[in-house]
């Protein structure tokens, strides 16, 4: 299978060493989780990917664009991002249509006029994420759950070959977060979907149509690799720093910690 992200030897070092030697790969047709505690590189890594943190070591790039031969600006429309950094700057007024449509011209707020191609093509992934008829409703009275599917929409209006969902389910209630869940796994199961790489805390998150899982500590990688063997009780407490014991219920996991090895 072709190579939908490489990145060898990536390294950040501001004050101290954010990102060390992180090496991985991920193919068409996987979808990843990573988890790692809060300060693992989780964000820095995909800020890096995204064109918004330049590392100070290694390479990186998207299909056959190589960070550093490529211009980067073009090339990060194909990595699809929604995550906090993108929510807390859309303005309280504006429209589920507009914030779709503002994802193509890589601007948060859009301003201009609306071209009926883009409408089209908005509308449409409006449908695709469960916010058919949602058009016009502004941004300030958008559920947490519309909000992230909107965001969703957003990011596919470029076409984006990787879709970074960076802790989605962040705010929501559980039924909210189920919903959600569902319509990713839904998501990740269709014939034209990018890739997924959703970042969390939470096995829980972790659903069925997820393949692979990455775990971070303090900026380099515990394991990368096919769920079944990555996703386990010694592999966690290793990343987390604690005695944790993973079970699997059905298709789904949770995660304890396992007090009698204190």
């Amino acid at each position: 299978m072709t190579d939908l992200l490489r990145v060898e030897n990536l390294c950040v070092q501001r004050d101290s060493r954010i990102l060390d030697g992180v090496s991985w790969r991920m193919k068409k047709g996987e979808h990843w989780a990573v988890l790692g505690a809060n300060g693992s590189g989780k964000t820095s890594l995909f800020n890096v990917l995204s064109g918004y943190l330049v590392p100070t070591g290694g390479t990186f790039g998207i299909e056959e664009a190589i960070y550093g031969e490529t211009d980067w600006r073009e090339v990060r429309n194909r990595i699809g991002i929604v995550g906090p950094s993108i929510k807390q700057n859309i303005e309280a007024n504006e429209t589920a249509i507009d914030i779709v449509i503002s994802g193509k011209y890589s601007m948060i707020n859009y301003w201009g006029d609306l071209k009926p191609q883009d409408l089209r093509m908005a509308r449409r992934l409006l449908k695709k994420v469960g916010c058919r008829g949602l058009d016009n409703r502004e941004w300030i009275v958008l559920s947490e759950g519309e909000r992230q599917r909107v965001l969703i929409a957003r990011a596919l209006m470029t076409g984006s070959r990787v879709l970074i969902l960076d802790e989605p389910c962040a705010g929501l209630d559980p039924v909210s977060r189920e919903t959600f869940l569902a319509l990713i796994d839904n998501f990740a199961r269709q014939s034209d979907a990018p890739g997924l790489v959703m970042v969390t805390h939470h096995v829980e998150e972790i659903i069925e149509s997820f393949t692979h899982v990455l775990l971070l500590k303090k900026g380099k990688i515990v394991a990368a690799g096919p769920k079944a063997k990555v996703l386990t009780s010694r592999m966690l407490s290793e990343t987390f720093g604690g005695k944790l014991n993973l079970r699997r219920s059905g298709k789904r996991y949770t995660l304890g910690l396992d007090t009698f090895g204190i």
